[in-house]
């Protein structure tokens, strides 16, 4: 016995399939456009904000301070840390508190339980290959990281990179020093959940 399926009954299942495809497009398209317009505007009001307390010329704090001038306030998560710039690289860039996925769709994020900028230490600050964090595939020794916060301007002078697996959390252990170490997945353009870890450390410099 044959079975034969009729030719308007198929065109109707494609017609369909075609429509919610379409459809699906759109709305990925959409959801594409609304995270890069808040990416934008978040990244534009923060450093506005950012710009508003700290002066023209922020005072560059000297490492040799073995603390922050004052007591430092707790900060909430999503809060404003500062701003990180490597102008060679020609990345600047909002930092604020936290690893969240949403502190990651809008800025890099300061890694809870590291130091903070100014405090002895390992500030610990990570972010996406894919986005803000793009750039660091081409980061040299000597290269100068800038953080600007509400309390000044601290200069951290790069020293080494390296990959390590994602379990390898002794990148962030502290120094008696001051440290700066940028967190990224690798490979940069791997497909999919990255399977290592590209670190950049960098010491204060005076």
């Amino acid at each position: 016995m044959k079975v034969r399926v009729r030719n308007t009954s198929l065109k109707l299942v494609l017609q369909w399939a075609q429509h919610a495809l379409f459809a699906g497009a759109i709305l990925m398209l959409g959801y594409c456009g609304f995270v890069l317009v808040d990416t934008w505007i978040f990244q534009n009001q923060e450093s506005a904000a950012l710009d508003w307390f700290v002066p023209e010329r922020p005072v560059t704090l000297p490492a040799s301070l073995p603390t922050l001038p004052e007591s430092v306030p707790a900060i909430a998560p999503d809060g404003l840390i500062g701003r990180i710039e490597i102008v060679r690289l020609g990345v600047s860039v909002v930092v604020v508190e936290g690893t969240s996925k949403r502190a990651f769709r809008r800025a890099v994020g300061h890694i809870a339980g590291t130091a903070l900028p100014g405090q002895p230490g390992n500030v610990g600050i990570a972010g996406h290959r894919d986005t803000f964090f793009r750039s660091l595939r081409n980061i040299q020794p000597d290269d100068i990281i800038t953080l600007t916060t509400l309390r000044g301007e601290y200069r951290y002078r790069v020293v080494s990179t390296k990959v390590v697996s994602p379990d390898n959390v002794a990148v962030l252990d502290p120094d008696e020093s001051q440290i700066l170490t940028l967190v990224t997945c690798y490979p940069f353009y791997f497909v999919g959940s990255a399977p290592d870890r590209f670190i950049v450390r960098a010491e204060r410099v005076t």
